[in-house]
């Protein structure tokens, strides 16, 4: 579906340009643009590879597995559905991880075994109770050092590329706590409808 919509939007937008005779203006932004975006996306595959490589670096340390034990009575806590020795609570803590580091490409893999490890303890194809609670929680993204977004900010020259680490810790932390809220608010609210 979201095919479509970027595919209606670029033909829209061509055809209003053939119309309005800026075609020209067009072709020039578009070229200029996919120029921006390969060189946007040489630059952060630096960052993004420095940053997985201190990720693995922590990995050996142990660093990671002491933050898999730190949140990993929450986790149980908060996916009660889910056995504490099941694979999907290591791949979700897996994912909260790289989250945390800003590791958003990193995290996506884990996430998508997360869940189809949830699928197959639920036995369904609607979303259960799990797979709603671990989107709410993947999309809040608390988040720590926002990698991805200092990267960015380092190529486009930016004075202070991590002045924005404090916001965002606030940030995805009060988003975090909501999403979690939110969750349990609409959980309990269709329990006691029935």
């Amino acid at each position: 579906m979201v095919n479509i919509i970027w595919s209606l939007m670029a033909v829209i937008g061509i055809v209003y340009a053939m119309v309005n005779g800026t075609m020209e203006q067009v072709n020039k932004t578009l070229f200029e643009s996919a120029d921006e975006a390969v060189t946007l996306s040489i630059g952060l595959i630096s960052i993004l590879v420095f940053w997985l490589g201190i990720m693995k670096i922590a990995e050996k340390a142990g660093i990671l597995s002491m933050l898999a034990k730190i949140f990993r009575p929450l986790i149980i806590k908060l996916f009660p559905e889910i056995p504490a020795d099941h694979p999907a609570i290591g791949y979700i803590l897996s994912n909260i991880t790289a989250n945390l580091f800003g590791l958003g490409n990193a995290a996506t893999p884990m996430g998508i075994k997360a869940m189809e490890q949830m699928k197959k303890l639920s036995g369904s194809d609607k979303a259960s109770r799990s797979m709603i609670t671990f989107l709410a929680l993947n999309t809040s993204g608390l988040t720590i050092i926002p990698t991805t977004v200092i990267a960015i900010r380092m190529q486009y020259n930016s004075a202070s590329p991590t002045e924005i680490v404090g916001t965002t810790i606030i940030t995805t932390f009060i988003s975090t706590i909501s999403a979690i809220m939110i969750d349990r608010f609409l959980y309990y609210r269709s329990v006691w409808r029935k």
